[in-house]
C-alpha cells in the first residue's frame, strides 16, 4: 500500500429536479439566526408593491452558513477576476426598513 497517495474523495451524486432547475429569482435575502441555526429567506421586491413574498427558505447550521460565506467569496473573487468588479450602488436603499441608529437595541 502506498502511504504517500492521498485518500480518494467520495463522490456525491446530486439530483436536480425539473422545478428546481428552473431556479427562483430573488433580489432580497433576509437573514436571521439563533444559537443553533441560520435562516435565509429569499424574496423578491417589486417597486411600488408594498408586499414581498418569500419564495424560498433555507435553514442551516452556523458551520454550514460560514462554509457558504467562504464558497460565495471564492466564487465572487473568481467572477471578478474574469469579468471585472461587481459594483453595488444602493447606499440608501432599505426596502422600507429603517436601519437602527448607533447604539439602538434591536429585538
Amino acid at each position: 500500500m502506498d502511504k504517500m497517495k492521498p485518500p480518494q474523495g467520495k463522490q456525491i451524486n446530486i439530483e436536480l429536479g425539473e422545478k428546481e432547475a428552473e431556479g427562483i429569482y430573488s433580489n432580497l435575502a433576509i437573514i436571521t439566526h439563533s444559537p443553533a441555526e441560520f435562516i435565509l429567506d429569499f424574496t423578491r421586491v417589486v417597486p411600488g408593491v408594498p408586499k414581498a413574498k418569500v419564495y424560498a427558505r433555507i435553514i442551516t447550521t452556523p458551520q454550514h452558513a460560514k462554509m457558504l460565506l467562504k464558497a460565495l467569496k471564492e466564487n465572487i473573487d473568481k467572477f471578478e477576476a474574469r469579468f471585472g468588479e461587481i459594483k453595488v450602488d444602493m447606499p440608501n436603499q432599505h426596502f422600507g426598513f429603517v436601519p437602527p441608529k448607533n447604539n439602538e437595541k434591536v429585538n
